[in-house]
């Protein structure tokens, strides 16, 4: 993708089958977190806090990525392992036809959220 200055851009370079996808992460992500900066940074769009990004998302050419602080993925493994999905360190991925539930997502990111500065 070109450099990419927003969100709305950022979606709409992504490959079409992913852009729902994506929408809908970005809904989740700013319902969750509705005192952040939407953001780019690392060439994803995301939400910061207070400088820290809290949450960003991503596509790939095969997958969507969701990125959040290393304690709300470590906090939250049990559920993420139960859904099947891939997770790191910092990131979780996954397609549209296997999504990430929704209330994982907002889990998630609301742990994120309380954990930015510990």
């Amino acid at each position: 993708m070109p450099d990419i200055t927003d969100h709305d851009a950022y979606i709409a370079a992504a490959p079409e089958h992913f852009r729902p996808t994506l929408g809908r992460i970005r809904r989740l992500l700013a319902h969750a977190l509705p005192d952040a900066d939407e953001i780019v940074a690392y060439h994803m769009p995301g939400f910061a806090i207070g400088g820290t990004v809290v949450a960003s998302y991503a596509a790939f050419s095969k997958q969507c990525g969701l990125y959040l602080l290393p304690s709300a993925l470590s906090e939250h493994a049990e559920d993420i392992a139960t859904t099947g999905l891939k997770a790191t360190k910092t990131g979780i991925t996954f397609s549209p036809r296997r999504p990430i539930p929704d209330d994982l997502v907002d889990r998630l990111a609301r742990t994120s959220r309380r954990n930015v500065g510990t």
